[in-house]
């Protein structure tokens, strides 16, 4: 019998996937979150990741959450990085030169991982490493018809897990917190784990959200005085006068009565004593705004690359936008393919390895996200049949690709370019708001033309008949250059240069003579009919 190996080339049994690994370890599904972003202070933020790179995780990544769920930009800048890859066509490849059989295997992990019934789902969670580090997703495998597939991905939060501290041991290999010092490996083929990298260094340093932690922290001290700011700006301040000979419960009084004005509006004090109001505090909230706006631009600048994708900015203009948005886009192909790797290693594998008895993981399919974006069909509409004329030889499938139009297979429908209508006369033209089946087409056209019976021709029509016959041979080399440059031409500015460059190599001898002739004849007819018209 054939020995399956995971993904990490050890042996592998069906057995370990019979049930979900922390099936069995009830005190991580009791545990709740202890918010540490509460009260958060310089040196608590850098005791946290301190921590982490200690190998616990736990505190760093229950401040990530607070963060994601707090501050508002910061989730929606996060959000158009992850969703942006929900957004991106998938497929499964065959590697490089690949037999039918690998094919056929390609085809088969496709069906199968389409068949996942929260798919896109499967990529949101998996994108949370993106801020996180990593992201880590259990596998639940269950029997379909004849096939043995992961049924449900659930993501379970990073604080579940910790890295180990034992000299010699990996120490970017995650493990479920347990009892132990270093927490119990991950079960194989039981987990879709994506570690992302959005900077280099050790998995627990490795998240963007190690970056933001700081701005988060800065903002969060310019918004909480700005709110203390606002709370006293435009209020007067209230001051209150009592009588030497008052009582303590006369001040008691007359104390809740100048609190209680500021938002009541409304108070009563004791006979003889009296409330004044000074002039309210002066001040300016331009240095919190300034404050929480350049810390929001810090997030922007690290999340998507720029600012000018995520706000109008101060000093923005179109091109400069443009450059953003190209950065947004490369990121966006930098994440699609961490992610689909990711996929290719614990998800595409395990299931043919399970299904199809594959051993050889270097042959194995891919899955990859489309990243390409269409490109301009103007500017390849105008370009390419120019270069076309010039001699280069360009594939079918390459204009294709690059415009993202679908090549149509076997005999299947396509597009055609209009051709004009056969000219007919006014009698045997098709009515719009009838149907065009009886329409004559092709020679029956031109012999029912043919057929439209004409005026009795008189003298001038012979005339005409006579010299259109000598124009002919004449007309030869005319046309002949326009078919020149027609065949020549890229453009409709070369047909034009090369048409008046043929034209002048025409000797125009025979021409000046036939027109001569001509307007001679058309003279002299024309007066002898004159002579022959009736006077009035």
């Amino acid at each position: 019998m054939t020995t399956i190996l995971d993904h990490r080339g050890q042996p592998f049994e069906r057995a370990q996937i019979a049930e979900p690994q922390t099936a069995r370890m009830a005190q991580l599904h009791s545990e709740y979150e202890t918010h540490p972003s509460r009260g958060l202070t310089p040196p608590k933020l850098a005791a946290i990741l301190q921590r982490a790179e200690q190998g616990d995780l736990t505190s760093q990544h229950e401040l990530f959450a607070d963060m994601e769920e707090k501050d508002a930009h910061l989730f929606s800048e996060l959000q158009k990085r992850r969703l942006a890859l929900q957004t991106l066509d998938w497929d499964v490849v065959p590697p490089p030169n690949a037999s039918a059989a690998e094919k056929s295997l390609a085809a088969y992990a496709k069906e199968m991982a389409s068949e996942m019934a929260d798919f896109e789902d499967v990529v949101f969670d998996m994108s949370d490493a993106v801020g996180h580090g990593f992201a880590a997703l259990e596998l639940e495998w269950r029997q379909v018809e004849k096939n043995l597939l992961p049924v449900c991905a659930t993501h379970r939060p990073q604080g579940w897990f910790r890295l180990p501290q034992t000299p010699g041991v990996d120490r970017n290999e995650l493990r479920l917190r347990d009892n132990s010092a270093d927490g119990e490996q991950l079960w194989p083929f039981g987990w879709l784990l994506h570690k992302h990298k959005s900077r280099s260094g050790y998995v627990s340093r490795s998240g963007l959200f190690r970056v933001l932690a700081w701005p988060f922290l800065f903002k969060n001290y310019a918004v909480r005085d700005l709110a203390e700011f606002l709370e006293i700006y435009g209020l007067p301040l209230r001051l209150g006068t009592y009588n030497p000979s008052a009582t303590k419960e006369d001040k008691a009084a007359l104390l809740r009565a100048v609190v209680n004005i500021g938002h009541d509006a409304a108070a009563i004090i004791p006979e003889g004593m009296a409330i004044d109001f000074q002039k309210a505090a002066e001040g300016m909230d331009g240095p919190f705004s300034a404050m929480i706006s350049h810390m929001e631009a810090m997030m922007s600048k690290a999340i998507l690359g720029g600012t000018l994708t995520s706000g109008e900015g101060s000093h923005g203009s179109q091109a400069l936008g443009n450059v953003h948005n190209e950065v947004r886009h490369e990121l966006k192909s930098a994440d699609a393919r961490q992610l689909g790797a990711a996929l290719s290693d614990q998800l595409v594998y395990p299931i043919l390895a399970v299904n199809k008895g594959l051993t050889e993981k270097r042959r194995c399919p891919r899955l990859v996200f489309d990243t390409q974006e269409a490109e301009d069909l103007k500017l390849y509409s105008e370009a390419v049949p120019k270069l076309v004329g010039m001699g280069m030889r360009i594939r079918k499938s390459w204009a294709h690709d690059k415009l993202k139009i679908p090549e149509a297979q076997g005999t299947e429908d396509v597009l055609e370019v209009a051709r004009p209508q056969e000219i007919l006369p006014p009698e045997e033209q098709a009515d719009p708001a009838k149907p065009a089946a009886g329409v004559a087409k092709g020679p029956q056209a031109l012999a029912k033309l043919k057929a439209v019976p004409t005026a009795e021709p008189d003298e001038l029509d012979a005339l005409a008949a006579e010299m259109l016959g000598e124009w002919v041979d004449a007309a030869d080399p005319m046309r002949n250059a326009v078919e020149t440059a027609l065949a020549t031409a890229a453009s409709f500015e070369d047909f034009s240069q090369a048409l008046e460059s043929g034209l002048t190599t025409i000797p125009t001898e025979q021409l000046v003579d036939l027109l001569a002739r001509g307007s001679f004849a058309a003279r002299m007819w024309g007066q002898l009919n004159a002579q022959k018209k009736p006077a009035a």
